[in-house]
């Protein structure tokens, strides 16, 4: 087929890839994909050949080349172009090819573009623009789908073309509400395999989609009560309430029948969850994948397939937040491969009660979605007040479908391990900071504001310059954030000998630490359970019935500092907490119903295309993004040092992502800062406004803190 490899797929200056190759490569992913979801395969396999075949046209070539400059007003949609080719396909096919063909990139109709089909066919004479110069390029499309197997008798003439194109529109003006499934199977083999790139013939189609082993999580143990109860049930779905250290994350992974989906509210708690997790099925044939905004950093070194295949469709295992797969919910590109993806899997979402507002919003309505998808659903969490559960329950439509499983009061009474003391003066920390130095423990502290963190870091090292510390929060440089993470886990954590750990709430969840004494600003009382689980956390015969301190400092009465909580919840958690006694995880149920009596839900209804059990979006169409979803993104941001500017610009995602600071969008936004228009568009900080040590001094993040000689240059 060497007559062929003159026709690109994708830009020379991306390697120019040969047509046949990506569409060899996409149709093989497609047939693996429509197996899995009881689609025929050998349709998938027409449909994505068919995909792209538009591309021969000598108009999309040109858009290839090297030096390309496009026209003003030129149009030319190679999906469109595709679909003139759809008769040679049997009729009861065509409505599957259509919907695999027509919106792979682009929404059928009020595109952002107005590119769609629809959008294209009602405003211009957008068949003849396609069809410019058919019949010296018909041969070429029609030779390569013969060499794939797909062939025909009939002449392709400009007339068929334009009847195929007009069975097209017109399958796509009567499209109902839905998630289209043909439109996934191909999205999802089309991002991958345009992902792998050259890599993708090192890609075996059978390492997608394997069931994991899961059996390592049967094992029992008399110190995880947990372990000892029965995770077969014929209920489809699961609520676990557990303290910590009670065996939750086996429990919820038992309670699992095929593919995985875990999700995790923050970072650091994804990425010691995977580490757990690929660590325990190493000797299965698992493919346990995780997803956020650094995960590239994580897996730095190995093997650039894998890199890649993190974000994308058929792990056994995936280990990710729930904003990765808010998709569904506002029906925004690539929702329907995320779709495909998930459909009959089983969806793990632990820690659940740490949302609120919008996300926890999101949360509950992906609940609904993931139902839809005949998904098994499997909530897990320490601490949830008796609002947000009973409102999961409903959702998951009650007792007869829903496994609930909470400990007995007197096995609760094994896992009392912290004495809780009340401090309403700050000149106390020093004398109990002496004393727990004088007893050789480990110290962590826990500030809510990353600004406070920092100066008490710098307090304590000048007060105790021979002790060994540490400062941990979100704005150091994400690379830098993981080197911090393994020195907490592997060096501090398992330190023989007195050290300071000062950080912000991002050691709350899942990160497999345990030290002796706690003191910590007051959180909201399901935070402060949170916080506490970090303190005595092992579990062992010579730990239960053992206690150890945790300190908890007053509120402020001023509502910034309070922030980023409400201060009436942190004054209602640090009323009813105990005072130089123990705290009884048999009240902690009561303790947070008394602290959250109730819970306005915020209601995002008219935002999402799923409501009433309904899909509120025509199949083949997609939304931009959605509105909620920019709100979310908006508080956020990212930084990068004046010096690492040059290298930002000559960096792929994974490097950028290692230098990137996320901060808040108005924490930085309004500082007249340089932005670069690369990557994530990061602002630019001065280089003092940045210590290794000390991590993004927001004060000193303004234009006058600019090295001069930079600026010059």
């Amino acid at each position: 087929m060497e007559q062929f490899n003159h026709i690109l797929a994708k830009h020379e200056k991306d390697g120019g890839m040969p047509l046949i190759t990506h569409l060899r490569s996409v149709a093989i992913l497609a047939e693996k994909i429509a197996i899995q979801i009881g689609l025929d395969p050998h349709v998938a396999y027409r449909g994505a050949i068919l995909h792209d075949i538009g591309k021969v046209s000598p108009l999309f070539q040109q858009t290839l080349k090297n030096g390309y400059v496009r026209k003003p007003g030129f149009i030319f949609r190679h999906e469109i172009a595709s679909l003139f080719f759809i008769h040679i396909i049997p009729k009861n096919e065509r409505a599957a090819m259509i919907d695999m063909i027509a919106a792979h990139h682009k929404s059928i109709y009020n595109d952002i573009h107005q590119l769609g089909l629809l959008d294209l066919d009602q405003n211009s004479d957008s068949f003849e623009i396609h069809a410019k110069g058919f019949e010296d390029w018909c041969d070429d499309a029609i030779g390569i789908l013969n060499y794939f197997g797909i062939t025909t008798e009939e002449t392709t003439t400009l007339n068929i073309a334009r009847s195929s194109y007009e069975e097209a529109v017109s399958h796509c003006m009567t499209r109902r509400s839905g998630c289209s499934k043909w439109k996934g199977v191909l999205t999802g083999a089309d991002y991958l395999a345009s992902a792998m790139g050259d890599y993708t013939p090192t890609l075996s189609p059978n390492r997608l989609f394997i069931k994991p082993d899961l059996s390592f999580y049967k094992r029992e143990n008399q110190l995880y009560p947990l372990s000892l109860i029965a995770a077969q049930s014929f209920k489809r779905h699961t609520l676990v309430t557990a303290p910590t250290g009670a065996g939750k994350t086996d429990f919820l992974l038992r309670r699992c029948n095929g593919r995985v989906f875990y999700t995790l509210p923050f970072q650091a708690s994804i990425n010691a969850m995977f580490e757990r997790i690929k660590e325990d099925l190493k000797d299965t044939d698992a493919d346990v994948r995780f997803l956020h905004a650094s995960s590239a950093i994580k897996i730095d070194g190995g093997k650039i397939e894998e890199k890649i295949l993190q974000k994308h469709i058929g792990a056994s295992v995936k280990v990710l937040t729930p904003h990765q797969i808010s998709s569904l919910v506002f029906g925004t590109k690539g929702f329907e491969a995320m779709a495909v993806d998930l459909m009959n899997c089983d969806v793990i979402l632990d820690e659940i009660h740490t949302y609120s507002g919008i996300s926890q919003a999101i949360v509950l309505k992906i609940v609904e979605v993931l139902q839809d998808l005949n998904c098994r659903i499997h909530i897990g969490t320490a601490t949830m007040p008796s609002a947000l559960y009973n409102r999961l329950f409903e959702l998951l439509k009650g007792d007869e479908n829903v496994y609930e499983v909470k400990l007995k009061p007197q096995v609760l009474d094994s896992f009392n391990r912290h004495i809780v003391h009340k401090i309403n003066d700050k000149e106390e920390i020093n004398a109990i900071i002496n004393e727990a130095i004088n007893l050789n423990s480990k110290i962590l502290i826990v500030c809510n504001q990353v600004k406070r963190a920092q100066n008490l870091y710098i307090q304590l090292q000048e007060q105790y310059p021979e002790i060994k510390a540490m400062l941990l929060h979100s704005r150091f440089k994400r690379a830098e954030r993981n080197e911090l993470e393994n020195r907490l886990k592997n060096e501090f954590n398992n330190s023989k000998e007195v050290c300071i750990v000062v950080s912000t709430q991002v050691v709350e969840v899942s990160l497999d630490i345990s030290f002796d004494l706690m003191i910590t600003e007051c959180a909201p009382l399901d935070s402060l359970i949170q916080r506490f689980g970090r303190i005595n956390r092992k579990r062992n015969a010579n730990t239960i019935g053992k206690y150890k301190h945790v300190y908890v400092l007053e509120p402020s009465s001023d509502i910034k500092d309070a922030l980023p909580y409400d201060l009436e919840v942190l004054q209602r958690s640090f009323a009813i907490l105990p005072d130089n006694q123990l705290l009884e995880e048999r009240n902690l149920q009561s303790m947070l119903d008394a602290t959250y009596p109730e819970i306005v839900f915020t209601n995002i209804d008219l935002n999402t295309v799923f409501k009433d059990n309904k899909w509120r979006i025509k199949e083949l169409s997609h939304h931009p993004k959605s509105a909620l979803l920019e709100i979310l993104d908006i508080e956020s941001a990212v930084c990068i040092c004046e010096h690492d500017r040059d290298r930002y610009f000559l960096s792929n995602y994974s490097d950028q992502s290692k230098m990137e600071i996320p901060v808040s969008y108005r924490s930085i936004a309004h500082n007249h800062l340089d932005q670069l228009k690369e990557g994530n568009r990061p602002f630019v900080v001065p280089d003092k406004a940045y210590n290794k040590e000390i991590g993004l001094d927001t004060a000193l993040s303004k234009p006058s803190s600019y090295d001069l000689q930079n600026q010059f240059l």
